[in-house]
Formats: C-alpha cells, sequence, structure tokens
C-alpha cells in the first residue's frame, strides 16, 4: 500500500479506460455499450451481427436441400432388387411369352381384381381402367370424404361416376368417414383408409390366388403385363411392377425406378393391402407412374394439401398458380427439393429441371385413342387450365 494515499484492488476495464477515459463512468448505458464494442474487431462484429444472422435465414429456406444432398452420409440404399426380364411383343403367343419367363401357362386365366384409393385423379383413373377393362374382373375404388391431411374432402368420384360406366357391371365402390384427428401425421389416416380398402377388397369377392393390384391410382400396369401374369402359371407370389416414372405429363420423363405398384396372387388371412416393399422380386418395364398428372392448376394445389407428404409445402408461395404454371414447364420440382437418390453421383445427375422427352411411343392405348381430350398429357402441351 503507498503511504498517504488509498489503493483499490478491483481491476478496471482496460478497454474502455484507454479508449474512454474517466469520463466513460458517467455515461449512459449506450455509451459504454459503444465503449465495449471498440474493443471488438470490426470483421468479426460484421460476421457476428450480419455472417450469422444470413447463415441461420439460409438454413431455414434450404436446410431441406442441405438435408436431402447430404443423404448418403447418413442413409444406405435399400437393397437391390431382383429384377425379372419382362418379354412382350403382340405377335407372340401367350404360351411362348410365359416360356420366355420361366413359367408355364394355365388353363384358364385367374381372376384380376385392382384395388385403387381414390382422391382426385378422375382423367388419370379413367386412363388407368380403359387400360385394365379387357383383363381385370372386378374393380375395387374406396374414397374417402377426408383428406390424408384431415381436410374436408368432396366425393369426386360419386361427383363423376357417369364417366366410368365402361365399368359399372364390374365394379365394387366403397366410402369411408375421414376421422378429421387435428394435428395428427398423415400417414396414419392414410394407413386407416388403406385398412378399409383391404375390407372392401373382401367384400368384393376375392379368393385364393386370384390376383390382386396393389397400386396408386396414378401407377398405372400395361394391360399386357397383367394378362401376361394372369395366364402364366408359377409365377411368384409377390411381385412389384418397375414402372416408368413421368413427372407432370408424358412429357417429363424421369426415371424407370417406381417400383411401389405390386401384383400378389391372393391367399385368404395373409394378404394385407400395402404401399411399401412386400418382395425383393421386381418385373421390369411393367407401366407407367405419371405423378402429378393434373388437367387444372387448381387440382395440383388440392393434393399438395391434400396427401401425406404435405410437410414439403414449406412456403405458402409454393401454392401459387403462377408459380406452379411455370414448374410445370419447366420441369422443375413443385417443392422445390433435391432427388431423393443414395449416392452424391446419382443426386448431381438428376439435379435441375427434367429435360423434355417427345416421344409418345408406347404410352397407354385410351390417351393415343382420344388425343383431343388429354392432351396436356402429351409432349408438348404443358400449359394447364386454370380451373
Amino acid at each position: 500500500m503507498q503511504e498517504g494515499g488509498y489503493y483499490n484492488s478491483k481491476k478496471t476495464d482496460d478497454i474502455c479506460q484507454d479508449v474512454c477515459g474517466p469520463a466513460s463512468r458517467a455515461a449512459l448505458s449506450m455509451s459504454r455499450l459503444r465503449c465495449i464494442l471498440r474493443g471488438f474487431d470490426h470483421k468479426a462484429l460484421l460476421l457476428l451481427f450480419v455472417g450469422l444472422p444470413l447463415f441461420i435465414f439460409g438454413i431455414y429456406l434450404h436446410g431441406q436441400k442441405i438435408t436431402y444432398f447430404l443423404r448418403p452420409l447418413w442413409e444406405s440404399p435399400p437393397k437391390p432388387f431382383n429384377i425379372i426380364p419382362h418379354y412382350y411383343h403382340e405377335n407372340v403367343s401367350m404360351e411362348n411369352l410365359c416360356k420366355l419367363h420361366g413359367w408355364g401357362i394355365r388353363d384358364t386365366p385367374r381372376r384380376v381384381f385392382d384395388a385403387v384409393l381414390f382422391s382426385n385423379e378422375v382423367d388419370i383413373l379413367e386412363i388407368r381402367w380403359n387400360e385394365l377393362h379387357p383383363f381385370v374382373s372386378e374393380f375395387v375404388l374406396l374414397e374417402s370424404n377426408s383428406t390424408f391431411t384431415g381436410q374436408v374432402k368432396p366425393l369426386f368420384f360419386a361427383q363423376n361416376r357417369e364417366k366410368f360406366k365402361f365399368v359399372e357391371s364390374r365394379l365394387t365402390y366403397g366410402v369411408v368417414g375421414g376421422r378429421f384427428v387435428k394435428g395428427e401425421n398423415p400417414f396414419v389416416e392414410e394407413s386407416y383408409q388403406r385398412v378399409a380398402l383391404d375390407q372392401l377388397i373382401r367384400i368384393a369377392g376375392i379368393n385364393e390366388d386370384d390376383l390382386l393390384i396393389m397400386s396408386d391410382v396414378d401407377e398405372i400396369p400395361s394391360g399386357h403385363t397383367i394378362d401376361l401374369l394372369r395366364w402364366c402359371d408359377d409365377i411368384p407370389y409377390k411381385l412389384h411392377l418397375e414402372l416408368r416414372n413421368y413427372l407432370y405429363s408424358f412429357q417429363f420423363y424421369l426415371d424407370n425406378r417406381s417400383w411401389r405398384a405390386s401384383v400378389h396372387r391372393y391367399k385368404p388371412g395373409k394378404t394385407r393391402y400395402a404401399h411399401f416393399r412386400q418382395t425383393d422380386d421386381l418385373l421390369a418395364d411393367s407401366g407407367w407412374h405419371c405423378s402429378f398428372c393434373f388437367r387444372h392448376i387448381s387440382e395440383f394445389v388440392f393434393k399438395m394439401k391434400a396427401y401425406s407428404h404435405v410437410d414439403r409445402v414449406r412456403f405458402s408461395y409454393y401454392l401459387k398458380p403462377s408459380r406452379i404454371q411455370d414448374v410445370i414447364c419447366r420441369g422443375a420440382d413443385l417443392f422445390d427439393m433435391l432427388p431423393e437418390e443414395y449416392t452424391f453421383q446419382e443426386i448431381i445427375a438428376k439435379m435441375g429441371p427434367i429435360p423434355s422427352s417427345y416421344s409418345a411411343v408406347h404410352l397407354p392405348g385410351h390417351l393415343l385413342q382420344n388425343v383431343d381430350k388429354y392432351m396436356y398429357l402429351l409432349p408438348g402441351n404443358c400449359l394447364r387450365e386454370s380451373g
């Protein structure tokens, strides 16, 4: 301690003392804050108050893309399918076609049941049922007054039933009431409706070893594929169908990796209607999957808000009609997502809009026989009605 003086052991704020001096002790709190900030590097402050908020905002906008791009790091690809080569030509006999697949031929064809959950795909259902009409014994359709997301939905099939008179004698139609549980995962409602469809299939009179087609409305097996499977003996009890993937119309061919559609030799008490992988066997080139193939912009908006992946609608402007029309014509992604692939090579290869295809070869027959009605589904016709 110094003689005759006062000793203070408290540390002083050297930064503020040196810069602002003793007068800072009497300044307002804002003055002291400015004093403290003078001790920081300007670049660090810029990074803290500008760079960090921009980074957080970027994660908010593009976090989903980042997650999908990094998918190969945290998720392994599924087990490869056992792909069964598919042989077909209209001038080859059914006996020879069955032999080419390693199967025998039956004396009589199996009965075929085509079962679907219906939302609002009226045109696609018309194309599907006309494609399958010569080969299906019973059409089974279930619709609900609720979307998977719990919204009230009109009974679109009932409103358009007149268009389907050609299957009326072979139609089992059912309606299941929605549960309208707020905040519930949409896949719970979807599962509930699929269980109800399973019951309707039994009501339709399906028997052991009849063929049951399990697929969404827009997953359309080709008629000759179903004809082959109903006539051939010793086919697998469960068989997934490889479909050509199209988006918005048959102009935008994505790949041939749609596999969720399946055909089953029905076993009472064991066969259950499902839309996930149920076997390793996959029959190549067996039809078409035309996703979001609608005539009206309003139908796009409805599905985007109604189906199980509603979480992909991250921003309200995704539903803007002008944006949807632009996305359709460019072959871009409605939800601004990256490809759902398992390797960086595949992700990068599929980034960006889908290239246009101008081939209308080997498409559903009813579509090509009624081009004036379905022109919007053919290459070169991307404009949609507002409706």
